[in-house]
């Protein structure tokens, strides 16, 4: 991406506050947007159990638009929290950037993370 398209795509990206318990996202939804923390911190849960949280210079919800799989976890403002929201169009054009092997290496990590999260959500 040149730095002409850079600047644009850096127009497209919105700042959005969330206040404590807000659903920013919720499990099995379509992942359309990524998420940058900028202040404040996010609790990421799965079947309502806490799996951990993302606190400011954290990026979340890249997951599903990297392997266009639905939401693996909800997303819930821990409390009051400002994030830059990145759209699908702005991270797929820095995807598209990417090195190929590292692209494909983030795959193959996102299947582990997700056949792993499964096995332990199954687990008793």
């Amino acid at each position: 991406m040149d730095t002409t398209s850079a600047q644009a795509a850096m127009r497209l990206l919105q700042r959005r506050v969330y206040h404590k318990g807000d659903v920013i996202f919720r499990q099995d939804e379509p992942g359309d947007r990524a998420f940058l923390v900028q202040g404040g911190s996010v609790e990421i849960l799965r079947d309502g159990k806490l799996l951990g949280v993302v606190v400011a210079g954290g990026m979340f919800g890249e997951m599903a638009l990297i392997d266009r799989e639905p939401r693996m976890a909800m997303a819930r403002a821990a409390e009051e929290t400002a994030c830059l929201v990145i759209p699908e169009e702005v991270f797929r054009a820095k995807l598209k950037g990417a090195d190929p092997f590292i692209v494909g290496l983030l795959r193959i990590l996102l299947t582990t993370i997700r056949t792993t999260s499964e096995k332990l959500a199954h687990q008793k």
